[in-house]
Parts: C-alpha cells; structure tokens; sequence
C-alpha cells in the first residue's frame, strides 16, 4: 500500500517538473519577443531617417528613382518586421499571464532581459543524480518494488489460513449437576489443486514488466542528459562566436556603409544589403540567445534538478 501511494506521488511531480520548464520557457519567449520588438523598432526608425534623407536627395536628382522605390520597399519591410514582433510580443505576454493565473488587464513587466551567462555544469554528477532524483525514474522504482511485494503475497495466498473455533453446551436447566461441554475446533485446509498458482504467474509476469520499464526509462533519463548537454554546449559556442566580434562588425558595416551612401560613396546595393545582413545577424545572435536557454531549461529537466 505504501509502493501504491509513493509511485503516483513521484510520477506527480513529473509533469510540476515540466509545467515549471514552460514557464520559465514562456518567460524567455517574452524576453525574446521583446528584444526582437526592440530591434525592429530601431531598425524600422533608422531606415525611415534613410528614406526620408533619400526622398531628398531624389528631388535634387542625386539619385535615380528606382533607388528610391528600393528605398521605399526596404522601409516597408522594416516595418512589417516591426509589426510581426508586436504581435509575437503580445502573444508572449498572453502565454505568460495564463501560466500565472493574471487576468488579461494585468500589465506584465519583466525585470531581467535576454543575456548570456555562460553556466559549465559537471556533467558527470548530473548523471549520477539523475539516476537518484528523476521523478519519473523514482515512480518506475516505487512500481517494481510493489509488484516484488504482490509477488509475495501472490506466493502467501498457496497456504490457506488455519480456522480455529470453540464453543460451549450445556445441558437442562442451569444447576451444579447440569452437564457442560466445552470444545475446541481446528481446520486445516489442504490445497491440492488450487495454490494460487495463477496469482503467482500473474505477479511475476507483472515484475518483468515493471523491470522493463524501469530499463527503458533508465536509458531514456541517460540519453536526456546526453542529448541535452550536448545541445547546451554547442550553444554557447554558437553565442561565443557571435560575441567574438561578429555582432560588432554587422554594426560598424552597416553604420560605415550609411555614412558613406549619404555622401555618395557607395550604392544602394551595398546599403540594403549591409542593413539585411546586419538585421539578419542580429536576429540570429537573439535566437542562440533564447536557445541556450531553452537547453539549459532542458537539461535541468533531465537532471531532475536546478543548475543555477
């Protein structure tokens, strides 16, 4: 009976595991959306300065008028962008409130931003404490041990209990010379044919199947760990790269390329494609940003426990 409390408990806490992932998850999802949001907002108002500086120098004939509708066409699609992330944005905020309970009025600010911090967990331990704290691997244990001790009472049920009994007779009326009996009764079933023999292959059948799938959940909690890791350091090598001065040359190229186009350095060409390049990259930093945490998230799940 107590195997029978204890699994469901453990397989309880499985999925309070995984509903805290999805909120710390959807609260990266808002922090994600609201650095894109962030960066389609300067994008769309710097290349709007760029049209607005272009429009003049058409009417002064500096430049030809299918660079202007070049123009024209880039800024409107800075700022569906803009548009696009709003929307992500709001839908982040949303996801956020209904995990927290929060009616829809209720504004949600959050007070961390969207940041690297670079985490190096020891592997090895987490997958020794894995074995130990994984809920869902408790849960297959608390199972075996109960169909180990159903075994047992499977094989109790072949000697049936003993009836003990006693009585009392007397005989005529109540008086010194009345006689009493008193007796003493004693059966012991025999079982020939039945001695749960049945009960026995159905318990024992049953403890192959919990041995099963505390082996498969094993190598599931071991390949978790595995695959996990692996994908969290392949993301901080993506985001390390990234910081390594790629980000600052996306910038300095773009900004380099305005400055010259407004003096008539360079073409349009190289403009728009310095600014989708440098938009391109940007975008892509924030998303190894989200993704490394989403595998830390991951692997803290795996573990069966916190890093941080």
């Amino acid at each position: 009976a107590d195997y029978c409390v204890k699994a469901p408990e453990a397989e309880f806490a499985h999925p309070l595991r995984r509903l805290t992932l999805t909120l710390k998850d959807t609260h990266h999802q808002v922090q994600l959306a609201s650095r894109r949001l962030e960066l389609a907002r300067e994008n769309q108002e710097r290349f709007h300065r760029i049209l607005t500086i272009g429009e003049l120098r058409f009417k002064k004939g500096f430049i030809a008028e299918v660079d202007l509708i070049r123009l024209r066409l880039q800024a409107v699609d800075f700022w569906s962008q803009f548009i696009k992330f709003t929307h992500e944005a709001q839908t982040a905020l949303n996801d956020l409130r209904l995990l927290l309970a929060l009616p829809p009025e209720t504004a949600v600010v959050l007070s961390t931003d969207l940041t690297y911090r670079r985490v190096t967990p020891d592997i090895a331990r987490l997958r020794m404490e894995a074995l130990e704290k994984r809920p869902d691997l408790q849960a297959r244990r608390y199972d075996l041990s109960q169909q180990q001790a159903n075994l047992k009472l499977a094989k109790a049920f072949r000697y049936p209990d003993p009836i003990i009994g006693g009585n009392f007779t007397m005989q005529g009326p109540q008086g010194g010379g009345n006689q009493q009996l008193y007796g003493l009764n004693l059966e012991v079933p025999l079982p020939v044919f039945d001695r749960n023999q049945g009960g026995i292959v159905q318990a024992e059948v049953a403890i192959q199947t919990a041995q099963a799938d505390l082996r498969k959940t094993t190598l599931t909690v071991q390949n978790d760990i595995e695959l996990a890791f692996q994908n969290l350091v392949q993301s901080q090598r993506l985001i390390e790269a990234y910081q390594a001065g790629v980000l600052d040359d996306a910038r300095t190229t773009f900004a380099i390329l305005e400055k010259a186009y407004h003096k008539g350095g360079v073409t349009l060409i190289d403009l728009l494609d310095a600014a989708r390049t440098s938009r391109t990259i940007l975008q892509n930093y924030l998303e190894a940003l989200f993704e490394y945490q989403r595998n830390l998230f991951l692997l803290e799940q795996a573990a069966g426990q916190d890093i941080l």
